[in-house]
């Protein structure tokens, strides 16, 4: 979002705030006290409409870091719900599941990696050729 001083304004700035906390536009207009139909011209104009693609962009990535810091709880859980005598077979055949599909997930991501660096390696030696 931009700083002041610039056109963007304050009151677009809340706008696109109200936009990533409210339930649809309606009530995003009413929270910053706009009419809907202000907000919605807002959001055909291509300053605001980039300015509110990278605030989702923000917010997504932060929703992701999140998730990032809970994998490692998960994977300690999924291996006690396998092994765990009261879990109900179909649940543990769930957890087996998830393990497997991550694991081979997880080899063929870094499969992928590696043939990426050896193509950056060899675009980058005949670069130099």
């Amino acid at each position: 979002m931009r700083g002041q001083g610039t056109k963007f304004g304050r009151k677009k700035e809340e706008a696109i705030a109200a936009l990533l906390t409210q339930q649809n536009v309606d009530e995003a207009a009413k929270t910053i006290g706009i009419a809907p139909n202000t907000l919605l011209n807002w959001l055909k104009l291509p300053e605001f409409d980039a300015a509110y693609r990278e605030a989702r962009r923000l917010a997504f990535r932060q929703s992701v870091a999140r998730l990032q810091q809970a994998s490692s709880a998960a994977v300690s859980t999924l291996p006690k719900v396998m092994v765990d005598p009261s879990t109900p077979a179909s649940t543990k055949v769930r957890a087996a599941d998830s393990v497997l599909d991550h694991a081979a997930k997880a080899i063929e991501i870094e499969d992928i990696e590696a043939r990426v660096s050896e193509l950056e390696q060899a675009a980058e030696a005949q670069k130099r050729q």
